[in-house]
């Protein structure tokens, strides 16, 4: 059987269909925001033999996405073949095994199709706390992964005859926020069964088997569009390196060094040279910081379709022991901002192999702040938590200037509305603005950064884990770098910056006191002396610049 083009373009978009329709359901369900608003969160459709990525939805985090797979895979190897079954449903956070982060929760369920196997679908969400020393998750001091959170190895979580009351048990007795966690779960649940369901309708209206070839199709499609991709850059080795402020236990910067090889139709991106693994939790584990490299050629080559074929002409070295390859038990709570550094080296490893697509670096960290404590006894005395993560500026390019406050390339996710904030938790922003001048200068100007400050309503402490405090987001072809992150604490004596800077916990923070996030902008683009004139006058008039 052979597709032709608009049945191949058709069932494309309604594979698509499910996954993003997958991603509503949870949008809507989940209890916490940083699903429901951030859409921290995301689905897809993954291979039944390998694990492999076979359909992404257009609104779930991309990180999530290519890490999937090797968590689709950790099921495939946990769970022998033939107690695999319809209607099951696996659990589990393992960082370690195809995941991210404790806070990171996979769902995993295979469908079947007359008797066999068709594929697995999964489901990811950014659960608000499960255990660990800091209430949210992220602890800059964490030095083990038990200080982080409790990890989940992949179990049977549920089967035709409903969850396991036990497994449930033991998930609501491990978090400061179990109805938050509950709700998340259910809605991941719902998202399964809708999937599950989407599936059959489109079986039933096309055949298992225009289905399962339209999924090849589509595979090889995207690794022939790769190859075109790579044959268009210059053959050539192109060494990029960039760093991290430290890991919050050891005050000393960590280096990621990228050597990438050009060679026809074949792309190698060699990480051996990396620093080692690190005391503190900035360390990712393997198949995190493939999922990086993943993130970052979909960015580069957008029109490539969202699947394992990406990878296929992709040679990716990352060196045992090393800051990319944790093993457990080392801690791995701020993955996001490695992530985002391995991302930023291939941006500037594809720049410098085609100077056309250089780009200014985006501002690269998510600024994790954690604040918690006790409500009011008005409002019944209960434990609060919130977890939120903030935006700035991206990157100039030779398109034209960089987007102010945006979303990290990790993500689609959005930060969450002030008012849902406000409306859930304790606390009040006295500021949320553009931040002046945080811009890398250029032909192109890099994006605005952003000013958050937070005043909480009750006694609260307070922990931050960022980056981009000691090494500004770089500009490209001549472009100048954005201001550095600033992270401040009110006191009696003003807003003071903590020793770590980029990174604190423990904080006590009293009723009436306030933190700021002063996040970077982006790098930019271009020899500054050629920035039109109107340009300049134009940002200066709106308050970006002073000069």
């Amino acid at each position: 059987m052979s597709l032709d083009a608009v049945t191949l373009a058709v069932l494309r978009g309604r594979l698509e269909r499910i996954a993003d329709e997958m991603d509503a359901t949870l949008f809507r369900s989940a209890f916490n925001p940083i699903i429901a608003e951030a859409h921290d969160a995301c689905h897809g459709l993954y291979h039944a033999a390998t694990g492999a990525t076979l359909v992404q939805g257009t609104s779930g985090l991309p990180i999530f996405v290519g890490a999937m797979a090797f968590a689709v895979k950790a099921v495939i190897d946990t769970v022998p073949a033939e107690r695999v079954a319809p209607g099951q449903t696996y659990l589990f956070n393992d960082p370690y095994a195809g995941g991210t982060h404790l806070n990171d929760f996979r769902l995993v369920r295979p469908v079947f199709r007359d008797g066999a196997l068709f594929c697995w679908l999964a489901s990811v969400g950014h659960w608000l706390d499960f255990g660990g020393n800091v209430a949210g998750g992220f602890n800059p001091r964490a030095v083990d992964s038990c200080q982080e959170g409790v990890r989940i190895p992949p179990v049977l979580f549920a089967d035709r005859d409903g969850i396991r009351a036990d497994i449930a048990a033991i998930l609501a007795a491990n978090s400061r926020t179990p109805d938050a966690n509950w709700g998340d779960l259910n809605g991941q649940l719902n998202a399964l069964d809708l999937g599950e369901a989407r599936l059959a309708d489109l079986f039933a209206e096309y055949g298992a088997g225009v289905v399962r070839e339209a999924l090849d199709a589509l595979s090889a499609r995207a690794d022939k569009m790769m190859r075109a991709h790579i044959a268009a850059l210059p053959d050539g080795h192109y060494a990029v390196e960039d760093y991290l402020d430290g890991d919050g236990v050891d005050d000393r910067p960590l280096t990621i060094r990228l050597d990438m090889v050009v060679a026809g139709e074949r792309l190698s991106l060699d990480f051996s040279r990396t620093d080692a693994a690190c005391r503190g939790p900035l360390n990712i584990a393997r198949a995190t910081a493939i999922a990086a490299v993943y993130v970052a050629l979909k960015h580069v080559f957008a029109d490539v379709p969202a699947n394992s074929g990406v990878l296929a002409p992709i040679d990716i070295v990352i060196a045992p022991g090393s800051l990319l390859a944790a093993e457990a038990p080392r801690p791995v709570g701020g993955y996001t901002e490695t992530v985002l550094r391995v991302i930023d080296t291939v941006f500037a490893a594809v720049g410098l192999a085609d100077p056309s697509r250089a780009q200014g670096n985006p501002y690269a960290t998510i600024n994790a702040l954690s604040l918690t404590g006790e409500r009011s006894a008005a409002e019944g005395g209960k434990r609060w938590v919130m977890f939120c993560f903030f935006g700035g500026g991206l990157g100039a390019s030779r398109h034209g200037d960089g987007l102010s406050h945006g979303n990290n390339p990790i993500s689609t996710a959005v930060i969450p509305p002030l008012e849902i904030l406000e409306a859930s938790y304790p606390v009040l922003f006295r500021q949320w603005a553009l931040r002046e001048g945080s811009g890398g200068a250029g032909t192109h100007r890099g994006g605005l950064g952003a000013i958050y400050e937070i005043e909480t309503l009750t006694d609260a402490e307070v922990s931050l884990l960022g980056e981009r405090g000691r090494f500004p987001p770089k500009g490209a072809n001549g472009g100048g770098p954005a201001a550095l992150n600033r992270f401040l604490v009110e006191t009696e004596a003003g807003f003071v910056a903590p020793p770590g800077v980029s990174k604190a916990t423990g904080l006590a923070l009293p009723a009436g006191r306030a933190v700021r996030i002063e996040s970077p902008g982006g790098g930019g683009w271009g020899d500054p002396a050629g920035r039109d004139p109107q340009a300049a006058a134009r940002d200066r008039a709106l308050g970006y610049t002073k000069a």
